[in-house]
């Protein structure tokens, strides 16, 4: 068993009707926090679908080859709050306030401070190492989906969120996590050679999503 993660995290999912909509569900306070996200969650709506569209004309394909499958997709929009050392106590051996993990879903979308305790991405060729950072920039990562979806011709991106460090201990970090994924009966299926590498099985979207999460459940 790994420590668990030095992050406290609060989501939300769409409502029942409208994929747009944030449930009804809702905490009453603060009040103001309310729209303000719902005009997040259109905004980055808005932003996944173009991003789609630009991942698919990158592949020579046609524009709407994702964004078909967007008509009610199923997306998570999380804020993390990563707490200061003084709050958390200093971090066991192996404890991250996010663990090395890959997103489930096509792409995330994420907002973010940076920090000493901050986001750091994986490659074949450097290891960890920090995560750029442009604060004019929102930072994109391809997720497990997209990398079936495409036959590994991109790879879903591997990273972690470091520990709070003992140089900067009243340093606190939040970050708001889009995660994009598409409607939920659909079927995806690798694309072919030469544009796709490795031919996965077709799996069904939230079938796919949700037997992820239940792995991180398991462990």
């Amino acid at each position: 068993m790994t420590p668990p993660d030095l992050v406290e995290t609060w989501s939300a999912a769409p409502g029942p009707y409208d994929s747009e909509l944030l449930p009804k569900s809702w905490p009453s306070q603060p009040p103001a926090l309310r729209p303000l996200l719902a005009r997040y969650v259109r905004s980055m709506r808005a932003l996944a679908d173009e991003l789609l569209e630009l991942l698919a004309a990158a592949l020579r394909q046609p524009l709407d080859f994702f964004t078909r499958h967007t008509t009610r997709p199923d997306w998570t929009l999380t804020l993390n709050w990563y707490p200061a050392i003084h709050t958390t106590g200093a971090p066991r051996a192996g404890q991250f306030r996010v663990g090395p993990h890959t997103d489930f879903g096509t792409i995330t979308v994420l907002d973010r401070q940076p920090g000493k305790g901050g986001l750091q991405i994986h490659t074949e060729d450097n290891g960890w190492q920090d995560a750029p950072y442009d604060p004019e920039a929102l930072t994109v990562n391809i997720g497990d989906l997209m990398a079936r979806w495409t036959g590994d011709r991109w790879r879903s991106g591997r990273h972690r969120v470091l520990a709070p460090p003992a140089d900067a201990p009243s340093e606190e970090l939040m970050s708001l996590v889009y995660f994009y994924d598409c409607d939920p009966h659909t079927v995806v299926e690798s694309l072919p050679a030469p544009i796709g590498r490795v031919p996965h099985p077709p799996v069904t979207a939230r079938a796919y999503v949700r037997s992820k999460v239940a792995e991180i459940a398991l462990r």
